[in-house]
């Protein structure tokens, strides 16, 4: 019951963190490698805002989920841009603003293990004989109705279907008129966002650090390259098969090797099916 219970929690987390990547590659074809460089700035912002502005903590929240889509816009006005349809640059140049923003936070003071944010939640019951907190369940049910809600969006409004139209055929798109730049932007933006939230609620589990933009950045990367680049549905499946993998590396073997397991999963999907369990994009190309 306990792999179970906290196989669905881990599961639901790495989809979190994996789920703004995802986006953000399937309407733009960029691979924001700033992602995890997103993620722990927000949780900077609004412990800032927080505990030395002395802002309400939902204010706080929401002023420093609007920066982060600010940051993801601006990245990708001004920047990415430039580069966006030259693959290697793309990552190179992504990666990099990611690695300032991360080395510049530890630059700036925020090192150790002394900034944290309050859970939503005080207090925990027993769930099938396993203790849970409520803060974990919050995280999930969360989880489950933002995924929930960006189907809605995508499916039934104006924006959210030029969204998906630009993933399924950008060319196709232009013709129609829709500005690619434009929505790429925005998809940024709301990666970004994705991003924050995904801090939000995760790191009052433990505590602010710079190490945890890297770890999101992998955990977020092997979701998408095992569910398949550009399908975040993929990507939530996916999150789910290394999540619970994960959860019985740790009974069975050892806390210590979870990373091993994502970085597995990434190898073995690159070896066994390059597309993802749900991408389609290689297979095609391999046929032609």
């Amino acid at each position: 019951m306990d792999i179970l219970v906290y196989g669905t929690i881990n599961s639901v987390s790495l989809a979190l963190m994996g789920l703004g990547f995802a986006m953000v590659y399937g309407i733009s074809r960029v691979p924001n490698f700033a992602h995890g460089a997103l993620y722990i700035i927000c949780g900077f912002v609004t412990w800032t805002l927080f505990q030395k502005a002395g802002l309400p903590y939902v204010l706080s929240i929401f002023l420093s989920l609007c920066v982060n889509g600010l940051l993801g816009m601006f990245m990708y006005r001004f920047i990415l841009i430039r580069v966006r349809g030259m693959n290697i640059s793309e990552i190179i140049c992504s990666y990099a603003i990611g690695l300032a923003i991360l080395e510049g936070l530890r630059w700036g003071g925020f090192r150790g293990m002394t900034n944290t944010l309050p859970v939503f939640m005080e207090g925990s019951f027993m769930l099938g004989g396993v203790p849970v907190d409520y803060h974990r369940l919050f995280l999930v049910v969360i989880g489950l109705l933002l995924l929930a809600g960006l189907w809605v969006f995508t499916h039934f409004t104006k924006l959210g279907l030029a969204l998906q139209g630009m993933a399924q055929d950008e060319q196709a798109a232009l013709m129609l008129g829709i500005d690619s730049d434009f929505m790429a932007m925005l998809a940024m933006g709301f990666g970004a966002v994705l991003a924050g939230i995904a801090a939000i609620l995760i790191l009052p589990l433990g505590n602010i650090v710079v190490e945890s933009g890297y770890n999101v950045l992998i955990m977020s990367i092997a979701v998408c390259i095992v569910g398949g680049l550009g399908s975040w549905m993929g990507a939530f499946f996916a999150a789910f098969i290394i999540g619970f993998a994960q959860i019985l590396t740790v009974v069975f073997i050892g806390s210590h090797f979870q990373m091993v397991v994502a970085l597995m999963a990434i190898i073995l999907t690159l070896i066994l099916k390059p597309s993802g369990l749900f991408g389609r994009q290689k297979e095609l190309e391999e046929r032609v």
